[in-house]
């Protein structure tokens, strides 16, 4: 049986230094989306939404397992976070938030694998994001990006970086973007690590 890791593969998109930021460009992927708005910390909408991304990627790995014998890394949640007011990510209010939540699918996957999947988990999990997912491709191309260590709490100044790295070469281009590369319930806070990326011109 193959088995694939692609955050290894992507070395350069899914393990990036936390001493520098770095320019990328990166291709088209596919993933499991689900759109929202509202604090992740208390929007059960978020809560919801990332059980669904879960229950169904794994759902097609197990698929994509039996059925070509293919074994792989279920990939990290992603975020892309905007807001009507940018300013109100300086001010914190989480409650005006927007956000895509997402999970990078293998090359192998299909949007009739998806579908087939969010059926399967509706049958046993009835999960009320499910109806949201979409299967979708997505480019950012010309981006910069760096490690975070730490809590999001922290991720002001590391986000600042990436910006002004921006700034001396270019401008800013469309949403935030983030990568959870830690499992938030057995790590602690200090030891999260968290990509943050933004595409630029």
């Amino acid at each position: 049986m193959d088995k694939i890791d692609l955050k290894s593969e992507l070395k350069s998109l899914y393990k990036p230094s936390a001493k520098d930021v770095a320019e990328i460009d990166v291709p088209a992927f596919s993933f499991l989306m689900v759109d929202g708005d509202g604090n992740p910390n208390t929007s059960n909408n978020y809560k919801d939404a990332v059980e669904a991304l879960f229950s169904v990627s794994y759902t097609i790995k197990f698929s994509l397992k039996r059925e070509k014998a293919l074994d792989y890394v279920v990939m990290p949640l992603e975020g892309l976070w905007w807001a009507d007011d940018l300013t109100s990510f300086n001010r914190d209010e989480k409650e005006s938030w927007k956000w895509t939540m997402m999970i990078m699918q293998p090359p192998e996957a299909s949007k009739q694998m998806a579908q087939l999947a969010i059926t399967n988990v509706q049958d046993k999990k009835g999960l009320p994001s499910l109806k949201k997912i979409r299967f979708e491709q997505f480019k950012e191309g010309r981006s910069a990006q760096t490690m975070h260590i730490g809590p999001f709490s922290t991720e002001g100044p590391t986000i600042q970086r990436v910006h002004d790295y921006i700034a001396s070469r270019s401008a800013l281009r469309g949403k935030h973007h983030e990568i959870y590369l830690s499992d938030i319930r057995k790590a602690a806070p200090e030891k999260w690590k968290t990509i943050i990326r933004q595409p630029m011109n």
